[in-house]
């Protein structure tokens, strides 16, 4: 690190990489401890709060008691102490073994801050790195026999290809369920789901809501339910849910009558079991949704995709945050170990007629799927007619069914004229939103060619990678702040070059300045004009 380096960080002030200290003290082990858990950072000796440079004594028994201190954090802080004028700094890297800690405790950085961890904090950081599987961690308020659910065992045994010759606590213990220690038989919590007499007494996410909507909004709630059987009773119950509030078409040929269910219920069954399989099960605040609306169904389930996971990576790669369940539904052919769901569900689905389900990731993760009266095929011949089925509502009979056939068909027309009508306003909007962007580059061009360089200077430089306010001061050869500089930004704003990375919150310290497609598209076109 050179000089102008220092006091472009002294001018910058304390953040969420930098720190400020006067004099060593055993609170470096805090700071030390606090950036290898984070991104890693700089810590200053010999600076005060307020940025003024006091400066320390370098000795080798100060670089000494400095690396002593960061290998005393477990596990060990890597550091590199270098020398700038009066100031020592100290380089931390971010650990590649997080958490780390110290004598006091565990830390991380918030902003300008070093805050030591909560409980909750620390689990999720092992949880982060795979050091904690829920479902195979021990649950040490189950009691066997007294919390044990004997029916509920018996029926996955049934469903399962395992021999019933061992013990009960045998077979437990077997398929990792339970495991014995001091002549004790503790269970792991992916057993609690499946065999507790009371599974929601250990954990209270373990539920999952069925909600009935009028209409397609959350406006109207018609039903819901709350099951909380178990892990294979959940899934059951949800499913006859689903199957209870939506319809049963039919059609006809050769006089024979083929029911065809609204929705794929092949699907939904394969989505509501990856649902409670794959949900994070830490977060102890949300459990999984099933909400029926007029022209969909959703399953949501919390925690979005397990660690590893891409949205590109759906139906193609697998990566089980729960393992032990997964096994034990497995076992009882309620899934492939192959992870195949989410191709089976699009294949399922698109097999018998339906529209593929649309999946999506943040949170939580959702699956959603859509009726079959949705299809679109490309000859009548491979989706049939369908009409209500006679006899679903008391009181309803077959003339009455024609005529509700009669009026659904004229409904279908009308929305399908409706959506031509908004996919042509779309096609119209779309055009003349291009032809708009082409008038606006065209209006603008005049301006594009007035870059100073400096201008120019500070957007390839921002080309190659987001830039701080303190980096372009670097990059321009500026000490100190310059009314040049935040001119050259405004101007590069206002031309749509340039953004904030952070642009709900202008001032703040960990802001940025990054390039947009119009800022590369002009330094393109620049370079075409003035290469030879």
């Amino acid at each position: 690190m050179k000089r102008a380096d220092l006091d472009i960080l002294v001018q910058e002030g304390e953040g969420a990489m930098l720190e400020y200290k006067e004099r060593l003290s055993a609170s470096l082990a805090r700071e030390l401890v606090a950036f290898a858990n984070t991104a890693g950072g700089r810590i200053l000796l010999g600076v005060r709060d307020d940025g003024t440079i006091k400066g320390i004594d370098d000795a080798n028994k100060l670089r000494a008691r400095i690396q002593n201190i960061a290998r005393d954090c477990d596990p060990p802080v890597k550091v590199l102490v270098s020398r700038v004028g009066r100031v020592t700094v100290v380089t931390v890297r971010e650990s590649d073994a997080k958490p780390v800690q110290c004598g006091d405790g565990f830390f991380w950085r918030q902003g300008a801050v070093t805050q030591k961890l909560s409980r909750e904090e620390i689990r999720r950081f092992f949880q982060q790195a795979g050091a904690i599987r829920f479902d195979l961690s021990v649950c040490s308020r189950f009691r066997y026999p007294k919390d044990f659910d004997e029916d509920k065992f018996r029926d996955w045994l049934s469903k399962s290809t395992i021999t019933q010759g061992g013990s009960t606590a045998d077979i437990l213990v077997n398929i990792e369920a339970a495991e014995r220690a001091g002549g004790n038989l503790l269970f792991r919590n992916a057993g609690v789901l499946f065999f507790a007499r009371e599974p929601r007494r250990f954990f209270n996410q373990a539920y999952v809501t069925c909600l009935l909507f009028k209409g397609v909004s959350k406006m109207h709630v018609l039903d819901r339910k709350d099951f909380d059987g178990g892990m294979v009773a959940d899934i059951e119950d949800s499913l006859r849910f689903i199957e209870r509030n939506t319809r049963t078409a039919y059609r006809i040929e050769k006089l024979q009558r083929e029911e065809i269910p609204e929705y794929p219920m092949a699907a939904l069954r394969e989505a509501i079991t990856n649902a409670v399989m794959h949900r994070d099960w830490f977060i102890e605040g949300a459990n999984v949704f099933i909400e029926i609306y007029e022209d969909r169904i959703e399953v949501s389930s919390p925690g979005g995709l397990p660690q590893g996971m891409l949205p590109e990576d759906l139906g193609i790669k697998s990566v089980r945050r729960n393992p032990l369940i997964a096994d034990l539904l497995h076992r009882i052919a309620f899934i492939e170990k192959a992870g195949t769901g989410i191709r089976r569900m699009r294949e399922g689905a698109r097999s018998l007629g339906y529209p593929e389900p649309e999946f999506s990731s943040g949170s939580f993760f959702s699956a959603v799927f859509w009726p079959i009266r949705k299809a679109v095929t490309a000859t009548p011949e491979a989706t049939p007619e369908v009409a209500p089925q006679a006899g679903t509502e008391p009181g309803v009979s077959r003339d009455q069914a024609k005529a509700q056939a009669k009026a659904h068909d004229k409904a279908h027309d009308k929305a399908h004229d409706k959506a031509h009508d908004k996919a042509h306003d779309k096609a119209h909007d779309k055009a003349h939103d291009k032809a708009h962007d082409k008038a606006h580059d065209k209006a603008h061009d005049k301006n594009y060619k007035q870059l100073s360089l400096m201008e120019q200077k500070v957007l390839r430089t921002c080309s190659k990678s987001p830039q701080s306010t303190l980096e372009l001061m670097q990059a321009m050869g500026y000490k100190t702040r310059s009314g040049g500089l935040k001119r050259a930004l405004t101007k590069l704003m206002n031309l749509e070059f340039m953004e904030m990375t952070i642009p709900d919150k202008p001032r703040s310290k960990n802001q940025q300045y990054r390039i947009t497609s119009a800022g590369r598209k002009f330094l393109k076109d620049m370079d075409k004009e003035t290469a030879p």
